[in-house]
């Protein structure tokens, strides 16, 4: 999954509109402008797309958890340079605050079963013996599942009915 595939996904997820996604930068202590956001935003094909690099994902999911969980005393952490999809995981299940359980409860929700010690492995350092990569396909599993759990089903959601 590309950076922007997440952003645009958290952005759905939670229903948050410019102002908002710009004041999560902004508690990363990352100012963004509302044009650079939408060029994050649009899709691959148009030309005004613009990639997320991963230092400014990682800006962005640590401000997401700045919002979700409020702002640690002391220094902001540091964004990563390189971000990776078990970082993602990582970040998401901090800023969520989700137990094991919960994650899998979430995977189920998205069709995907795996095991507790699977899911573990996506958390473990690179070099231990059970560490295990996470794929685009698994990590966009989770975002579904993620979208059922807080969207879809959150009692403020009301699908819109379409006209025929």
């Amino acid at each position: 999954m590309t950076n922007n595939q997440i952003l645009r996904r958290i952005r759905y997820t939670f229903d948050y509109n410019d102002a908002k996604m710009i004041a999560i930068f902004a508690s990363a202590d990352f100012k963004v402008e509302l044009e650079q956001l939408h060029h994050w935003l649009r899709k691959e094909e148009d030309p005004k797309y613009v990639n997320l690099t991963d230092q400014q994902c990682a800006t962005f999911l640590n401000g997401f958890i700045n919002e979700k969980r409020g702002k640690k005393d002391g220094p902001a952490p540091v964004p990563e340079k390189r971000l990776n999809n078990n970082l993602v995981l990582r970040k998401l299940k901090i800023a969520l605050n989700l137990t094991d359980v919960d994650m899998l409860n979430i995977l189920e929700k998205a069709d995907l079963r795996i095991g507790k010690s699977e899911l573990s492995a996506f958390f473990r350092k690179p070099g231990h013996k059970h560490y295990r990569a996470c794929k685009d396909q698994f990590l966009r599993n989770f975002l579904q599942g993620v979208q059922i759990t807080y969207r879809d089903e959150s009692p403020y959601f009301k699908p819109q009915e379409k006209s025929e």
